[in-house]
């Protein structure tokens, strides 16, 4: 392998078992929408997707949620005149949160490139961030690789339960940016840092940080971020999501057969149904004890007629198997890029479209790639080590151990002492039969000076070995750290900044060419090289 400063490599994408089944093409095709697989079904799909959007200025309505400039203005209008999109999005997550969000935005960018050339159709990709999630611990947490290994940089604050992101104010930021800090290193190109500190200030909530940074490094690429918890969004849904309250029980009987179905196939379904709420969130106000809070709560089907009724407009919000449902019909979406997760819910998103009447979206996989630092190769190379055994939790500390072990020092210092010990006695009886010039205790002291010296020596053999392993052990954390963290895929878990900061905004096109052949293959219907 060649290994420069960072290399971006292709990945599986992986997930559940029904995951990786949808991804091989193996279960029942009724569970999905079905996904074109050449340039002109898609243009025919391109076609239906607008009309049946026909009528909606969506990107009037919209403009204030999306607030895109540049590049991704430009790609949205055309867009909106004679075009499409395609979408993919994530829940905020601290500093961007894992590698994967930039995986699915530049995934995005490169489909809709592809499709926009193969179609002959405007194509703008869109990212959608879930600041209406109230997923604090996904928000909260984000981790870095740096030379001493894995850090985590979190949030201060105190856990929420039901409150969005948009509505959780960041607070004391000074730990967090640290650990970012620290895992930049001192070239971190300054417009990425400045990005980050222009949108994480502490009067900021977690959703508009998220949403602010997302647009500072996407949109010059031409990638919109619609913010969904913006009232612009919310209104825009208010239709929709009221008539999903209506018809919520015929909803709830469509997921739980579908649900059913997935189970007598032997899959675990992705999310669990719960039985009498819909798939309908209700915002509140909640006094907590401290003062009062907007709060997010699912609708019982019982009340569900009287909630669409009475509910105040723009308190009304989807759950995330309603939520494709709710942009294929709020924006022209031609396919959502899904990751594993994502693509084993959508098997029950189908008959939730079909309940109400509304277009089945069409899911598609995303791309996976792994951005991975050079130096973490070097070190492996040198500690004599493969990759491979990084996915073992310990085999590539006891193989490094066991090496610094085997140089046999402590058996040859034993040796040394029993010859020693065997010569001294020979002495003793050499100097008795000379008629013992010197006294028996001398020739102890002898003993006593030479075992001293041995120990001694040894003690300082043995300081150095251990100052060797802390050594190693720092550096075997800090390759663990950037190629295996926490014993998974990197993009699953590191935070992409840091390198971006290293490396520069530059990487991002990187992503981009990397992602070019898995959009291809989607577009042709074609095998990506692995």
């Amino acid at each position: 392998m060649s290994v420069d400063g960072v290399i971006v490599r292709t990945a599986q994408l992986g997930g559940s078992t029904l995951s990786r089944a949808v991804q091989r093409g193996d279960v029942a095709s009724e569970w999905y929408s079905h996904r074109p697989a050449s340039p002109a079904a898609w243009r025919a799909h391109a076609l239906q997707v607008r009309a049946d959007i026909d009528g909606f200025d969506w990107l009037t309505a919209l403009a204030p949620a999306l607030a895109a400039t540049g590049a991704a203005a430009d790609r949205l209008a055309q867009a909106a005149a004679r075009g499409v999109v395609v979408t993919t999005g994530q829940q905020p997550g601290l500093f961007g949160g894992p590698a994967y969000t930039w995986s699915k935005a530049l995934s995005a960018l490169s489909l809709a490139d592809e499709l926009s050339a193969a179609i002959d159709m405007p194509v703008a990709p869109i990212f959608w961030a879930a600041c209406d999630d109230a997923d604090w611990m996904e928000a909260a947490v984000t981790h870095v690789a740096t030379a001493r290994g894995l850090q985590t940089a979190s949030l201060a604050g105190h856990p929420t339960e039901g409150v969005a992101m948009a509505d959780v104010p960041l607070g004391d930021l000074t730990a967090a940016r640290a650990a970012l800090a620290a895992a930049c290193g001192s070239a971190a190109q300054a417009s990425v840092l400045a990005a980050v500190d222009a949108a994480y200030v502490p009067h900021a909530t977690v959703g508009a940080a998220y949403v602010q940074l997302l647009r500072a490094l996407l949109e010059p690429l031409g990638i919109a971020v619609l913010d969904a918890a913006h009232p612009a969004f919310r209104v825009a849904s208010d239709r929709f999501l009221r008539h999903a309250l209506t018809a919520s029980a015929s909803v709830s009987e469509s997921l739980v057969a579908r649900t059913r179905a997935i189970e007598a196939a032997g899959y675990a379904p992705q999310v669990d149904v719960i039985d009498g709420l819909s798939l309908v969130f209700h915002t509140r106000l909640v006094s907590n004890g401290e003062g009062v809070q907007r709060v997010r709560v699912r609708v019982p089907v019982a009340e569900a007629a009287a909630v669409a009724r009475e509910a105040e407009p723009g308190t009304l919000g989807a759950n995330v198997l309603l939520r494709p449902v709710l942009e294929r019909s709020l924006l022209p979406t031609l396919t959502y890029l899904a990751g594993p997760g994502e693509l084993a819910y959508f098997a029950q998103v189908s008959p939730i479209a079909v309940a109400l009447g509304a277009a089945e979206p069409v899911v598609s996989p995303r791309w996976a790639g792994e951005v991975l630092d050079g130096d973490a190769y070097r070190t492996l190379d040198r500690l004599g080590l493969n990759e491979a055994i990084l996915r073992d939790p310990h085999a590539a500390e006891q193989q490094v151990a066991q090496r610094l072990l085997d140089d046999g020092i402590s058996d040859t210092l034993e040796r040394l002492r029993g010859a020693i010990d065997a010569q001294l006695r020979a002495l003793r009886d050499s100097v008795d039969a000379a008629g013992a010039p010197v006294s028996h205790e001398v020739i102890a002291g002898l003993s006593r000076d030479l075992i001293h010296r041995i120990d001694k020596f040894e003690h300082r053999v043995l300081g150095g070995v251990k100052r060797t392993e802390v050594d190693v052990m720092r550096e075997l954390a800090f390759v663990r750290a950037s190629l295996r963290p926490l014993g998974k895929s990197p993009e699953r878990v590191l935070n992409l900044l840091p390198y971006l900061a290293r490396f520069g905004v530059g990487l991002l096109l990187r992503l981009r060419d990397a992602s070019e052949s898995h959009a291809q293959s989607l577009v042709h219907g074609t095998r990506a090289d692995s």
